[in-house]
């Protein structure tokens, strides 16, 4: 298949029902620039800048921890991305996407260059905690945050293919997921790599993330991903993502090696712990570390704020973990009204660490 220009739209490629040209969509973004709600807005920004005369476009790169930075890509390797993930999830022609993430941010971006390129017929609606609220439509492809997912679990009879990126999947939303028997992905990626460079069946046992074809990974000194890809333009790209490299392009998750917990002088890893903790608890929480006068720093258990939070209810559950590590433990159990997070959902676990807590219980 001869791979498009990023000026090409397809002609079955459908936006809320309509299909339009080049001149059709530039009016569409006016529109949604002027007159839109703040969601609309940002897809119409970044629908003007993606049909405009220039072979690359800024985006912007920002993190839980990293102070966020312009930085330019072409519109070309987007176009590559793309078609890369339509391949792997067999995207064809015709198919019914909803567009339901920010489009200020990559995976937003992304959903929309899919459907142009691939000739989908895309809805967008608000991206919100319930993006199927008042939406019977049924989907071949959709892409959802973790907290999108959970919100929506009533509607997974709609999705034939759900994607998810953005944040950790917990144990126990992957069984929800399961049983719902839509065919669920976890995606990994970022701004730097123009989206999902890897894939994750959910399946029990879970499985390990399988890079696309035209992905080349290592690791640097540390143990973090690195990444290399000639069709996105990618070139010896380091995360901060620890991994255990398994072979075969094949790679298995730890956790961000700037998170890291060394309490004791054993470095843990949050990502891990929260995994275990996934499997019993159902609060919405995370694990981090605070300074601590005997250990240098203890883990704790942040949680949210909810009317059927109940403390010893969640004590039972974390005793009754026995995949935890007598060191891996939380010492503290610290309760927020709520969480910092990032437009995408990811938690920013020390400036909410930094926020006043509704609670605090040393264990």
């Amino acid at each position: 298949m001869e791979i498009p220009h990023y000026t090409k739209i397809h002609n079955r490629f459908l936006l809320n029902g309509f299909s339009y040209d080049r001149d059709g969509l530039k009016q569409v973004a006016y529109s949604f620039i002027k007159e839109g709600d703040k969601y609309e807005h940002y897809f119409g920004d970044f629908l003007m800048d993606w049909l405009d005369t220039s072979e690359s476009i800024n985006l912007s790169i920002s993190g839980t921890t990293s102070t966020p930075k312009v930085l330019s890509f072409q519109k070309q390797a987007m176009v590559n991305s793309a078609i890369a993930t339509g391949d792997f999830f067999d995207v064809s022609v015709g198919d019914c996407a909803l567009h339901c993430l920010p489009a200020n941010l990559i995976a937003g971006k992304m959903m929309l260059i899919r459907a142009l390129i691939l000739g989908l017929s895309l809805d967008i609606v608000s991206p919100s905690r319930n993006p199927f609220h008042k939406n019977d439509n049924n989907y071949d492809f959709v892409a959802m945050t973790p907290m999108q997912a959970f919100h929506s679990l009533t509607k997974m009879s709609q999705v034939k293919t759900l994607i998810l990126g953005g944040s950790f999947v917990s144990k126990s939303l992957q069984d929800l997921l399961l049983k719902s028997n839509v065919k669920a992905f976890e995606t990994y990626g970022m701004t730097e790599t123009l989206s999902d460079i890897a894939i994750r069946k959910m399946e029990d046992p879970p499985s390990e993330f399988k890079c696309l074809p035209h992905i080349e990974i290592t690791q640097d000194n540390r143990g973090c991903l690195e990444v290399t890809s000639d069709l996105l333009q990618v070139d010896h790209f380091v995360t901060n993502d620890e991994i255990e490299l398994l072979g075969n392009q094949r790679f298995r998750l730890i956790g961000r090696i700037d998170e890291v917990i060394n309490s004791g002088g054993i470095k843990l890893h949050p990502q891990q712990i929260e995994r275990k903790l996934s499997q019993v608890l159902s609060a919405h929480f995370f694990v981090g570390g605070i300074k601590d006068d005997i250990l240098g720093e203890k883990v704790i258990l942040a949680v949210k704020n909810s009317p059927n939070l109940k403390i010893e209810k969640l004590l039972e559950k974390i005793n009754k973990c026995d995949s935890l590590e007598t060191y891996e433990v939380p010492k503290s159990i610290i309760v927020f009204t709520d969480f910092k997070e990032t437009e995408n959902g990811k938690i920013r676990r020390k400036e909410t660490l930094l926020l006043n807590p509704v609670s605090v219980l040393d264990l």
